[in-house]
């Protein structure tokens, strides 16, 4: 999927959101087995979203069966919702043969529109994923979770705007974007000002008590330039057996930004 694709969906749609399937088996409905679930909540949520992020590290727990459920996740994605962005909430952070090898492995192995990766290698880490037409490198550079503040917003000029900078360097807004925490809604407008054309991928809605609106309001660029994630504030709207329901209308709910 191309940049103008995405913002096309996202016009169309009239949504920035992007559903986290951090499906966690312990927290399912009972008798419901992991993909299935899967494919309930992407066929109720679908509707309100123009993206979905599985991570990884919830099917990588499942050891093998895990993983077949997650290629059976983004094959059901592509042949039932093939307007979706898919992207693979990895954070793989390596150089060279392995880092080309995690390249190939989501953009052709497994065709995800667009990784997560960890930039703490420096640009090397980055470079195997740029390059591949309507696919995305999405590099951390300020997180959501607390002790983000151990590195990325130490120093004169804070680490996660040395990252962006670096980045920038070498990969455009069609092939580059970047993690930015809706917890830390008060430094877009910082962050946009040095970046005005890359989309920001902005986890921390809802569970973890960031404000969509706020997101907007600091990190939108001219365009829209963000995808605003929720997982767990949808994935478990409810336990019970109106769970896709339930979750259908929590993703209804975060997309109407405006009120709806």
């Amino acid at each position: 999927m191309t940049l103008n694709d995405l913002y096309t969906r996202i016009r169309s749609k009239g949504t920035m959101l992007c559903v986290g399937l951090d499906t966690d088996p312990a927290k399912l409905p009972a008798g419901v087995g992991v993909l299935d679930f899967n494919k309930a909540i992407i066929d109720a949520t679908a509707p309100y979203c123009v993206a979905f992020k599985p991570n990884l590290a919830f099917y990588e727990s499942m050891g093998s069966e895990g993983l077949r459920i997650l290629e059976k996740t983004v094959d059901y994605l592509r042949a039932n919702h093939p307007d979706q962005f898919l992207i693979a909430d990895a954070k793989r952070g390596d150089i060279g043969n392995t880092a080309r090898m995690y390249a190939k492995t989501y953009f052709e192995t497994m065709d995800f529109d667009a990784v997560t990766l960890s930039p703490y290698m420096g640009r090397e880490t980055v470079e195997p994923f740029l390059g591949h037409p309507g696919k995305f490198a999405i590099v951390v550079a300020l997180s959501s979770n607390p002790s983000a503040a151990d590195f990325q917003t130490v120093g004169e000029k804070p680490l996660y705007r040395r990252v962006m900078e670096t980045m920038m360097e070498i990969g455009s807004p069609d092939e580059l974007m970047f993690v930015v925490g809706a917890t830390k809604a008060d430094k877009l407008q910082e962050i946009r000002s040095f970046c005005p054309d890359h989309f920001f991928l902005v986890p921390g809605v809802g569970a973890q008590g960031g404000s969509a609106e706020d997101v907007i309001v600091h990190g939108a660029n001219a365009r829209g330039g963000l995808l605003i994630n929720s997982s767990r504030g949808v994935l478990y709207a409810s336990q019970g057996p109106d769970f896709a329901a339930a979750a259908a209308e929590a993703a209804r709910r975060t997309a109407c930004f405006n009120g709806c």
